[in-house]
């Protein structure tokens, strides 16, 4: 297989795709039509263990289990006791409730693992109160977007358990990776709320929340217990070895029914609303990834990533020059695709060039799940820009959001080029994990 028709072929998916064909169809129909073309129809034929492979591995069990962790912690009201805890405790800082969008947004994707998820959640809550209050909705709306994203990044992370299945590289890693990006991350956002709170405080019309007695402020902290314990229970438990990602979501949710259980929120409607939300949502996840395996099969045998490796290792570019065009290349796509389909259609074929001078693939990992993140908040089809747009009540325009959301952007590509010029950041925790 040459290099025109690797391009060839990614740029009639990428077409395709565009023209609202569903992911899942188009690369199984490119695999095979491609498969036949290439070695005949014994080869499409082999495509239906490979089908029955992706469904029967285990580490795919992770993704279910996840996903329903996500939808109980929803369900259950936790982000409303959770928003309440952490506003006592933020609103003095400069920028006040903006604060408390970033570390909601962080501590219910720590638990969740779902961008849209948490932004819709969060926004849900905090929105009329940013109104009530005075805040600018560029930046309120803005942080929610931005702190949403935050969902695919700290883990657990759904999208890292798909890029571990596709790379084929341990998903406790990754999970341990993303830690401290993500903390790193969310503190860049609050700094920037501050610096630019401190820069416009003058003629501000902003009305601050009371400031709770000390007392009040501790009883409301226990309200952050729940999502703290589940966050240890599933990285404590991979990074002790003693379980995998998998047995470690399943515990997660044993322990999230409990205190949603305590809190007498859980009853049989909430139950059967997770359980279909989560059974809707990994049959289309898992769908995709099959359908990425079956063309990956025509990619491998094709010899797809030795000739793009080849191709690129012409042009005599460092790993640092490589990621730097790839930066370009995934913030060009982000803005016309989604998460999932920007994995799927991607992954295979960089992951071995990037490899190839030298970048490890637990670092890849992060870096592609941080360009996914800056895929959601740009447009036009920036996902958490319009699900903001959805929760907002004053029917306020886009460009609201779009704006809002821009400088978040800018520091995410800062933050992705300090990454690559200190890979220390992601590595280390990864190096020294047991198990």
């Amino acid at each position: 297989m040459t290099v025109s028709a690797v391009l060839i072929g990614f740029v009639a998916m990428l077409a395709l795709l565009l023209a609202s064909v569903p992911v899942a169809v188009i690369m199984v129909v490119t695999g095979v039509v491609g498969g036949t073309l290439l070695f005949g129809w014994p080869l499409v034929q082999s495509m239906g263990p490979v089908a029955w492979g992706v469904q029967n591995e285990n580490v795919l069990t992770a993704i279910p289990l996840f996903i329903l962790l996500g939808e109980l912690l929803l369900r259950g009201g936790l982000a409303d006791r959770m928003y309440t805890a952490l506003a006592v405790w933020f609103v003095r800082l400069p920028g006040g409730l903006l604060h408390t969008n970033i570390g909601s947004c962080a501590l219910f994707a720590a638990t969740s693992g779902s961008s849209v998820a948490t932004a819709a959640t969060i926004g849900t809550v905090s929105l009329p109160n940013l109104d009530k209050r005075g805040y600018k909705p560029s930046r309120s709306l803005g942080s929610l977007a931005a702190g949403g994203t935050l969902g695919i990044l700290i883990p657990p992370s759904v999208n890292l358990l798909v890029y571990g299945s596709l790379a084929e590289t341990s998903i406790g890693q990754l999970f341990i990776a993303g830690i401290v990006p993500g903390i790193l991350l969310t503190l860049s956002f609050m700094i920037f709320i501050a610096v630019q709170s401190l820069i416009e405080e003058h003629g501000s019309t902003v009305e601050r929340e009371p400031l709770l007695p000390l007392r009040e402020r501790i009883a409301l902290a226990r309200h952050l217990v729940p999502p703290l314990i589940i966050f240890l229970v599933v990285m404590g438990s991979i990074y002790a070895g003693i379980a995998t990602p998998t047995e470690s979501a399943a515990l997660a949710v044993v322990v999230a029914i409990g205190f949603i259980y305590r809190e007498g929120q859980l009853n049989w409607q909430v139950i059967d609303i997770c359980f279909r939300q989560s059974a809707k949502t990994t049959g289309m996840i898992l769908l995709i990834i099959t359908a990425a395996f079956m063309l990956n099969v025509t990619l491998a045998l094709g010899g797809a990533a030795q000739a793009m490796t080849q191709w690129v290792a012409s042009f005599g570019l460092s790993a640092t020059g490589l990621l730097l065009i790839l930066i370009v290349f995934y913030l060009f796509l982000g803005m016309f695709m989604d998460v999932l389909s920007m994995q799927v259609l991607t992954i295979p074929i960089a992951l071995p060039v990037v490899t190839a001078v030298g970048v490890d693939p637990i670092w890849f990992g992060i870096f592609v799940v941080l360009m996914c993140e800056l895929g959601m908040i740009t447009p036009p089809v920036g996902m958490n820009l319009y699900v903001v747009q959805g929760v907002r009540k004053d029917g306020g325009p886009f460009t609201d959001v779009v704006y809002g959301a821009f400088p978040y952007a800018l520091i995410m590509i800062a933050f992705t080029i300090l990454l690559i010029f200190a890979p220390d950041i992601v590595l280390w925790l990864p190096r020294n994990m047991s198990g």
